[in-house]
């Protein structure tokens, strides 16, 4: 972890805690509703500053994992329900009709969902999109063992996710973790066949969320091992495999799938150096391996074939920063299909705010920045909006019940689930961060 990626992560922390907050804040103060504190992160014991504002202190807190608004007579995680149990006053939030309580409540996740379509239209709009097009892999992508266990094969070009046209690599492989079905074209005919899960779990244990599938590129040889048999049977750097034990081979993948079959036996190579064709025997090790290595640089190459960089007028990028930032909450919403699976253990990949800062680059991309403070702030609103007392859906759902049924919820009824809601949220980060010092100590991320 480096201090510009600390930097990163607090910036973009800080953006969104603070406009987040003030989608609490302009409401509740357009509807004369009293805001006692105004805080960037927590302040337990202590706030690193502070400074009041007519009614409201504002301050920065020196726990960063979040920021908050106390409004006056509502119970929140400060729990403090003195001044509840005196009369209510006309500033306080109690004494607001419920749909003025309900639009101060959902204020912080309709900037969080705002922000993101803002900074998404402004990238596609600035800097445009670039992807690798699933369409332009002429020859089919090469498959991971973990990726065949999903039920893809070397050579399938991936045409639909779940009925839908699968057209950028970048999204494919991630949205194929949650899908129910993949549809591609298989020698000529369009297979669909169902996601296996224990693909899913054999993708996320080897952290290939990126990796298990790529494009295919000939099989020619760039380096050897010393001790290897393809060296000792006379190999170059520049051969290409076309043919294993008679049987043709034109890619990499072709060659390691059919050289895995036959471990610990003699093979001929079919060896094509300068436009001539060649024959050699070689041994095989317990592994199904000669000791060669791919030349990485034809991958690129046939990776960059698949490259397009699309270009938004303003007219196009409003609309299209709406649809990526649906995309993404659509995105976080199949994830729980296998954080809470047993059988993929994708709770095992969740990351707290270590794992996240990880994550940032070492050196400062404001293109990366931008978007990932669009992705964290679709991920703020929609867990802000889960009904778990203590977050903002939790209110949420007690003020609906309230203007459905014409029934305030209980006071205490309120305090107390609002005591198990923090309680929960407070193991949860614990046992999160906790995962996350693990992981840091054994070099797991």
């Amino acid at each position: 972890m480096t201090l510009i990626q600390l930097f990163q992560f607090i910036l973009s922390i800080s953006i969104l805690v603070i406009l987040h907050e003030l989608g609490h804040f302009i409401p509740a103060k357009l509807f004369k509703t009293k805001v006692e504190k105004f805080y960037l992160f927590f302040d337990p014991w202590f706030s690193i500053a502070k400074k009041k504002i007519g009614d409201t202190e504002y301050g920065i807190g020196w726990l960063p994992f979040g920021g908050y608004v106390k409004i006056a007579g509502m119970v929140d995680e400060s729990m403090d329900t003195d001044q509840l149990k005196q009369p209510a006053q006309p500033w306080e939030f109690r004494s607001k009709p419920a749909w003025q309580r309900l639009i101060i409540m959902l204020g912080g996740v309709t900037v969080n969902f705002f922000l993101a379509w803002v900074i998404y239209s402004s990238l596609s709009y600035f800097k445009g999109e670039t992807y690798h097009d699933n369409t332009k892999f002429e020859n089919g992508v090469s498959v991971s063992p973990a990726g065949q266990k999903m039920g893809l094969k070397s050579g399938d070009k991936i045409l639909k996710i779940d009925g839908k046209p699968a057209e950028r690599m970048e999204t494919s492989t991630i949205n194929m973790l949650f899908a129910n079905e993949v549809t591609v074209l298989r020698e000529g005919k369009e297979v669909t066949f169902p996601i296996n899960e224990d693909g899913v779990a054999d993708v996320l244990a080897e952290n290939e969320a990126k990796l298990y599938f790529s494009p295919r590129f000939p099989a020619v040889i760039d380096s050897l091992l010393p001790n290897g048999s393809a060296k000792s049977a006379g190999l170059m750097k520049g051969d290409k495999i076309v043919g294993i034990n008679g049987k043709p081979v034109m890619f990499y993948d072709e060659v390691t799938t059919e050289l895995s079959q036959l471990k610990n036996k003699d093979v001929v190579l079919d060896i094509d150096r300068n436009n001539v064709v060649q024959q050699y025997n070689l041994k095989l090790n317990n592994e199904g391996k000669i000791g060669i290595g791919p030349d990485g640089s034809l991958a690129q190459q046939e990776f960059e074939k698949t490259r397009v960089v699309k270009k938004y007028t303003l007219a196009e990028a409003i609309p299209r920063g709406f649809t990526r930032t649906i995309d993404v909450l659509v995105m976080q919403v199949k994830q729980f299909k296998i954080v809470f699976n047993t059988k993929t253990q994708g709770y095992k990949k969740i990351s707290g705010p270590i794992g996240i800062i990880k994550q940032m680059p070492e050196t400062i991309n404001w293109e990366f920045f931008w978007s990932f403070t669009a992705m964290f702030s679709v991920w703020l609103a929609f867990l802000n909006l889960i009904p778990i007392p203590g977050l903002d859906g939790g209110h949420v759902v007690f003020t609906l019940w309230e203007m459905i049924t014409g029934k305030p919820v209980p006071q205490k009824v309120l305090e107390n689930a609002q005591m198990i809601g923090v309680i929960f949220l407070l193991g949860l980060m614990v046992l999160i961060f906790g995962s996350d010092i693990v992981k840091w100590i054994t070099g797991k991320f």
